[in-house]
């Protein structure tokens, strides 16, 4: 918690049960519980629920996404799931998503829930690490990879140039890893438009 909050600027607050609850204002950016390993996705939706690959729905008010306001530094911005082998029909079916074939490799998931149809999450056909990659939005992508590595982090890949925006995916001191996003204009940077 320690190296994101150092990262990203979060204001860390301690919960009970060893969990901790890390900030961006009045905006909860995440959420470390005690014994949960990785970072676990929570979509919005009419009934809470468990879904596959470390991810969930509530029916709660949802506090990011592409109908949120646009995301400050510190806060999630995007999503995509890592799969080798892809099972869209799972995430269209248990979502009401559609799916938009963006590259080769990669599909947008789209939903239409709050009006226009606006893109949701990324699934990206790969044979390097898999389950659901979490995004998070910075100001200065260079002064966030040197904080990563002044924290004893690694920067995995150094920032380029993807059609998200600029990223760089990090890694903290002990495991957990994410990609920053480099000043997105809205959720899931350039596929917001």
């Amino acid at each position: 918690m320690d190296f994101f909050a150092g990262v990203l600027g979060w204001t860390v607050i301690a919960e009970p049960g060893g969990s901790f609850s890390g900030w961006v204002g009045d905006r909860l950016a995440a959420q470390v519980v005690a014994g949960e390993q990785g970072w676990r996705v929570v979509f919005g939706g009419d009934e809470a629920r468990e879904l596959a690959g470390n991810s969930s729905v509530d029916s709660g008010r949802v506090l990011h996404g592409p109908w949120a306001p646009p995301p400050r530094h510190g806060e999630p911005c995007w999503v995509e799931l890592m799969v080798e082998a892809p099972d869209d029909e799972f995430w269209t079916g248990a979502l009401g998503w559609e799916t938009r074939p963006a590259t080769e490799d990669f599909v947008l998931f789209t939903s239409a829930r709050h009006g226009d149809p606006r893109s949701v999450a990324g699934r990206l056909t790969t044979t390097r690490g898999q389950g659901w990659q979490t995004y998070f939005a910075v100001d200065d992508l260079a002064a966030a990879c040197a904080k990563v590595s002044e924290l004893d982090g690694r920067v995995l890949l150094e920032p380029t140039t993807v059609p998200t925006g600029v990223i760089a995916s990090v890694e903290g001191p002990h495991g957990g890893s994410c990609v920053l996003l480099e000043k997105p204009a809205g959720w899931g940077g350039a596929w917001s438009g």
